[in-house]
């Protein structure tokens, strides 16, 4: 399986036509269907379910695209890098979840993009689980992990602060009114958590016995979305401080959990691979903020 094969078969896969591809790719309608055929034969599956004018994706086909636009993105990365030595350029692609820690991180962005515009930065927003996947198949190259984990396979630098959790609800909720909220407050109320704290059992140690009387009615992955929920008033979520607008204009308010229940924040980055010298220059920016 080559890269310019899986070019071709990224191309068609957008245009979803092979004369449209045919013509960005520059090469002849026919050699562009005879390496589709010839990769397909290869793998010995069908990628693309053939109409009249409009070829569609199999299942297989959508796996491919996904695994093949990652692989070309670290050639196409690893080449300019390669051909940047001279300077510090490339780009800096970081993975994390939703946290205040994040701040620090765009610190260290924003000194090294300022100071060197050929620097090019790729966020990506996701749990720990996909950050980690994403980190061991090279896709990213950082991630900030919030929670306890064991990072054996990874260097790691633990960021400063702590998330808190804790309740968002609408304001006007008989809970807002408490400064804190315990487990006995919960009992029954409906809620809505992130799927890896609840995954972890995170709240069953904090809550002990209680917790099988939380009423937990599903999860979310990101809280923005989640929020948008709360201020129907479907729910509560437990959450992170600081991460959704509870300002006094706000129709919703965050209450922290007591006992106090909090996650670290560890930036990790593999440790079989070699960094770039903004990779490098990245972790220096970083230690220099924080410490």
């Amino acid at each position: 399986m080559y890269i310019r094969v899986l070019r071709y078969f990224v191309a068609i896969a957008q245009e979803q036509n092979i004369s449209h591809a045919a013509q960005l790719l520059h090469v002849s309608q026919p050699a562009l269907s005879r390496q589709i055929t010839d990769l397909e034969t290869e793998l010995n599956i069908k990628l693309f379910d053939r109409g009249h004018r409009q070829l569609k994706l199999t299942q297989e086909g959508y796996y491919l695209l996904e695994r093949a636009q990652e692989i070309i993105g670290m050639v196409d990365k690893t080449t300019y890098n390669l051909q940047k030595q001279d300077v510090v350029s490339g780009t800096l692609d970081i993975g994390g979840g939703e946290s205040n820690a994040m701040n620090y991180v765009m610190q260290a962005v924003q000194q090294i993009v300022h100071k060197y515009p050929q620097v090019h930065i790729n966020l990506r927003s996701g749990d720990a689980d996909l950050i980690q996947r994403q980190l061991d198949s090279g896709a990213l190259e950082f991630g900030i992990i919030m929670g306890h984990r064991q990072f054996d396979n990874y260097n790691s630098i633990m960021l400063p602060e702590e998330n808190r959790w804790g309740v968002l609800m609408r304001a006007d909720e008989q809970l807002a009114h408490n400064k804190v909220i315990t487990a006995t407050d919960l009992i029954g109320r409906s809620l809505i958590v992130s799927a890896q704290a609840k995954q972890r059992g995170i709240f069953k140690e904090w809550g002990n016995e209680l917790t099988d009387q939380f009423n937990f009615i599903g999860t979310y992955n990101l809280i923005f979305n989640a929020s948008l929920l709360i201020k129907t008033g479907a729910c509560m979520a437990l959450t992170y401080e600081n991460l959704v607008d509870t300002s006094e204009n706000s129709e919703l308010v965050f209450r922290p959990l007591e006992p106090k229940l909090t996650d670290p924040n560890v930036l990790i980055w593999s440790k079989n691979r070699r960094l770039p010298n903004v990779s490098r220059l990245f972790i220096e920016t970083i230690q220099k903020i924080i410490h």
